[in-house]
C-alpha cells in the first residue's frame, strides 16, 4: 500500500529502509525515503510504520 502518494512510498519501502538503516525517527527516514517533503499527509502512518517494525526488532541484553 502507498503511504506517500506524492512520491509513491510504500510502506514496504519503509519497513525495508528502517531494518536496513536502524532508523528510528522520522527525521532520519526523511534522509533515506523521500516521505513527507510536500504535503505531509503521510508523516503519521509513517511514524506507526517505523514503530511497529522497531517493536518487531530483537532485543539486545547488556553486554559484559
Amino acid at each position: 500500500m502507498y503511504v506517500c502518494l506524492c512520491n509513491a512510498v510504500s510502506d514496504k519501502t519503509i519497513r525495508n529502509a528502517v531494518r536496513q538503516h536502524h532508523i528510528h525517527s522520522i527525521k532520519e527516514l526523511k534522509r533515506i525515503v523521500p516521505v513527507g517533503r510536500d504535503c505531509g499527509k503521510c508523516i503519521r502512518q509513517a511514524r506507526e510504520l517505523i514503530n511497529e517494525e522497531i517493536a518487531q526488532l530483537p532485543k539486545i541484553g547488556n553486554v559484559a
